[in-house]
């Protein structure tokens, strides 16, 4: 898959999204009665790790099903970030486990509507890609292969550690009076259950 460098919509562009939005979920319930709605759910339905070069990557499989309410967010130009939340967790035989190290990795996810695209781009990295589809825009976010998480030798030898993944939907970066609101709403609260594995060393 090619990568590619996209010029980013401006603040006037995806303010005006967000108060699209906003007008939208303070109107009268009864206007959206007739719509099919779809709660959306995330799930991880496998994680791993493995040792590359004395690093600790990450291999997870999600699956990502947005809500009607953000599917017609993301269609009004309101980027929607989906956060993966991995920690790790040192177990300790007389005393409580102990929390080791946490990494949180920020995806974005735009519709161009000029240009019909999807664009996916890493919030950590700076990296982005593009896609014709929001399936294989979803489809790739839910691959993940070989993430760096964590050097070895950052641990402590002999220690035994179990790992734990989850994703959400994050609503952190919108405007305070539009956070609250979503709040409220279950549309939006989208995140999985946390996914454990025993961490090989």
């Amino acid at each position: 898959m090619s990568r590619a460098r996209f010029e980013k919509p401006g603040r006037k562009t995806a303010l005006a999204a967000v108060l699209l939005l906003l007008a939208g979920l303070l109107a009268e319930p009864g206007l959206g009665q007739d719509r099919l709605e779809r709660p959306g759910y995330f799930e991880v339905r496998s994680a791993s790790t493995r040792l590359i070069g004395g690093v600790h990557a990450l291999d997870a499989r999600l699956q990502l099903v947005l809500s009607s309410e953000a599917l017609e967010a993301l269609s009004s130009g309101v980027p929607l970030v989906i956060e993966l939340q991995l920690q790790l967790i040192r177990d300790r035989r007389f005393w409580w486990d102990d929390s080791e190290a946490e990494l949180a990795v920020r995806f974005e996810l735009e519709y161009r509507p000029l240009s019909q695209r999807y664009i996916v781009r890493n919030t950590n990295s700076g990296d982005q890609d593009s896609f014709a589809t929001l399936y294989s825009a979803l489809n790739n976010l839910g691959r993940v292969q070989g993430l760096p998480v964590i050097d070895d030798t950052l641990l402590e030898p002999g220690d035994n550690y179990r790992a734990r993944l989850r994703a959400m939907l994050q609503t952190q970066q919108y405007p305070a009076p539009l956070r609250l609101l979503l709040f409220w709403r279950s549309e939006w609260q989208l995140q999985s259950e946390w996914y454990e594995w025993l961490l090989e060393r």
